[in-house]
């Protein structure tokens, strides 16, 4: 009996062996550098093999579809105010995309990590199926990828997905006070006169940058943007969104087939926050046929020096938008060179349509990029600090446009020409501009 027991032991302990030798040399297995397997992050990175750190093909586009056709992606940045995160800018349908994975590549050991994607959808979707989207990616510790890339699956071959560059990973100095937001510009846009008026009146208040999210535009409006990105004034970023979804003019649903409103207006807007996040003191956000107009003060450096003493802590200033008809117009400023350049002549425009009772006037902002998280057209939606409107004795939103309220009388408007304070200096640099581009 005993000489039976020690054999079956025996047998044990050899069998136990046998157990450890396989599972070591599976370990051993998973370590070689040619197998990857993701894991989700944080229990488990692996090597990529040696030579092909950070694989995939890096995306160039403005816009870059993910192969399930309903996510899209602008791009990633680096935001560190409340964690070590990036936060990806994109498109997503708001019922289909349930599910989005970050893989991430830490530099120099090449290591992959997979994290969980947050998908927020933004708020104001206005009853659209695409809406903008921030994919939020916790990074690994000890890594500071340079790049991400976005999957609907944690497992997969990281040579066919897209990698895209995280922006905003160095915190540099402000290389600009103000930066004006404008998206998008589309239907063969041709306002050429206004849209010049326009880049010169911000520059005039102070702005040193202005970003214009181009979908289309006539060929003379090509030309005069042709001169302000030599000038070093205006970055295009190339807005193509109709190739990928069915876009809508207007800012809501109106159950005709479309998939986003007025061109993605609220992704650009959001993308344009990050992307001068860390090279602008402020950002302004309006359109092109809309300039704010300090009363009390000559210029946005001065006014926003003001409203910043006067309110603490606040990042988010609030203007009124007033409604400068183009039907109603005066003799004055009638320059003849100006008459053969498509457009609106803003100078001859200083009637604006009163107030209405119970009646909200949307207003635009100028903003610290850093206080904010999430903005929607006419207001922030999430930020960190206070909002203020500012009233409309320190400035309004000049907007010069078609009549909301078409049956007023000429009486019956406000005549305002503090645009004219501006009108000498103005004059001077949009013929600059116009002898150097079109006349």
């Amino acid at each position: 009996m005993i000489h039976c027991g020690k054999k079956h032991i025996c047998a044990i302990v050899a069998c136990i062996l046998i157990f450890t030798s396989i599972l070591i040399c599976y370990w051993k297995d998973l370590r070689l550098p040619n197998r990857i397997t993701t894991k989700i992050f944080p229990q488990t990175a692996t090597a990529s093999p040696t030579g092909h750190l950070c694989r995939g093909k890096i995306a160039r586009n403005a816009i870059t579809p993910l192969k399930d056709n309903k996510t899209f992606i602008i791009s990633p940045y680096f935001d560190d105010r409340e964690g070590k995160v990036t936060r990806v800018i994109g498109i997503v349908h708001h019922e289909d995309v349930k599910q989005l994975y970050c893989w991430f590549c830490c530099q120099p050991n090449g290591k992959i990590y997979v994290s969980n994607a947050e998908i927020d959808i933004h708020s104001d979707r206005f009853g659209f199926p695409y809406g903008a989207a921030d994919i939020i990616c916790l990074e690994p510790e000890n890594c500071d990828p340079t790049h991400v890339s976005i999957h609907p699956f944690a497992h997969g071959n990281i040579d066919q997905l897209p990698r895209f560059e995280i922006k905003n990973r160095k915190a540099e100095p402000f290389s600009v006070d103000f930066t004006v937001c404008i998206s998008a510009m589309f239907g063969n846009y041709n306002n050429v006169l206004q849209f010049i008026q326009s880049l010169e009146m911000y520059k005039i208040l102070g702005a040193q940058k202005v970003v214009i999210y181009k979908n289309n535009c006539s060929h003379l409006m090509e030309k005069v943007l042709k001169f302000y990105i030599e000038e070093g004034t205006v970055e295009i970023i190339p807005w193509p969104i109709n190739s990928h979804l069915k876009v809508s003019s207007k800012w809501h649903f109106m159950q005709d087939g479309t998939h986003i409103g007025y061109y993605g207006q609220i992704t650009a807007l959001n993308d344009c926050i990050y992307r001068n996040m860390q090279r602008s003191k402020f950002v302004v956000l309006n359109d092109a046929d809309e300039i704010i107009l300090p009363l009390k003060h000559p210029n946005w450096k001065t006014m926003m020096s003001s409203l910043q003493e006067q309110n603490p802590g606040t990042g988010i200033f609030l203007f009124e938008n007033h409604i400068f008809p183009e039907t109603i117009s005066t003799h004055m400023f009638n320059i003849s060179s100006w008459n053969t350049v498509p457009g609106v002549n803003i100078l001859q425009h200083v009637h604006r349509e009163p107030d209405r009772k119970d009646v909200f006037n949307p207003r635009k902002m100028i903003v610290d990029p850093q206080k904010v998280i999430q903005t929607s057209v006419h207001s922030v939606l999430h930020a960190y600090g206070d909002s203020v409107n500012v009233p409309m004795d320190v400035a309004l939103i000049y907007h010069c446009r078609k009549p909301l309220q078409r049956d007023l009388p000429r009486e019956s408007l406000v005549r305002d020409t503090v645009l004219w304070r501006y009108n000498s200096s103005l004059i001077m640099n949009v013929n600059k501009v116009l002898s150097q581009t079109i006349l």
